[in-house]
């Protein structure tokens, strides 16, 4: 029942190891990497100091299972996962975005209307919304990838007018977003679930663009029990 919070692997061919609040990240060769889903635990960009056991193996199978059901959708980094706490995968140059997809007015998003904002990330927002209500459909709202501490909210305009992505790879993104989400919304429901909220990071190599990092996780995405959604919405009740 111990937790794994520190690796320290030597690889052979190993170029660099990247230690991320949750993921220990080994380059191979500038061709593949070893990424370890520790039990590490992460809120609020602080690494807090005891992990939880069993958390990276359960992080990583999921991300897995969810990136093997979407291989029809779009190529994605997966090439295998030789151990439950490990993918390894194809290395891809990241985009510093993340594409963000909302299905439900929540969280932050849900903090802005109620102060009045009607504008997120260039999507305009409907007058008369409620905590916990459907979008008419989900809405993309990227954030830029930061570094360190916090991203911050983008729109699609601003990131082709300053070159982070170009129209054409960002078309492909956006298209991207869309299937996956309704893909992980419709394996949600079939476990009695709403896939609220989520967000992707996307790659390329060799000119294409790939899905990389993980997918569907409750470290990278918000789920609701479906059971009482609409019921606890009328009543302005908090969601499970």
């Amino acid at each position: 029942m111990k937790a794994l919070t520190k690796t320290d692997f030597h690889f052979e061919g190993q170029k660099n190891v990247y230690h991320g609040k949750v993921r220990d990240v080994y380059d191979i060769n500038d061709d593949v990497i070893v990424m370890v889903a520790t039990d590490r635990i992460s809120a609020f960009d602080v690494i807090l100091p005891k992990g939880i056991p069993f958390k990276g193996q359960v992080l990583n199978q999921i991300a897995a299972k969810f990136l093997d059901a979407t291989t029809d959708i779009c190529p994605n980094w997966k090439l295998a996962t030789p151990d439950p706490m490990v993918t390894v995968g194809l290395k891809c140059e990241g985009f510093r975005v993340e594409m963000i997809i909302r299905s439900i007015l929540t969280g932050s998003a849900w903090r802005a209307y109620k102060e009045g904002c009607r504008e997120l990330c260039g999507v305009k927002l409907p007058e008369g919304m409620k905590e916990n209500q459907r979008f008419p459909e989900p809405i993309i709202t990227p954030t830029t990838k930061a570094d360190e501490g916090h991203d911050l909210n983008i729109s699609k305009e601003e990131i082709i007018a300053q070159g982070i992505v170009s129209a054409e790879d960002y078309a492909v993104m956006e298209d991207y977003t869309r299937r996956i989400f309704q893909r992980g919304q419709e394996m949600a429901a079939q476990r009695g679930l709403i896939l609220v909220d989520t967000k992707y990071e996307f790659g390329k190599r060799d000119g294409k663009v790939y899905l990389i990092d993980e997918i569907h996780t409750p470290d990278s995405s918000r789920y609701f029990y479906a059971d009482g959604y609409e019921e606890k919405f009328e009543k302005g009740e908090p969601q499970r």
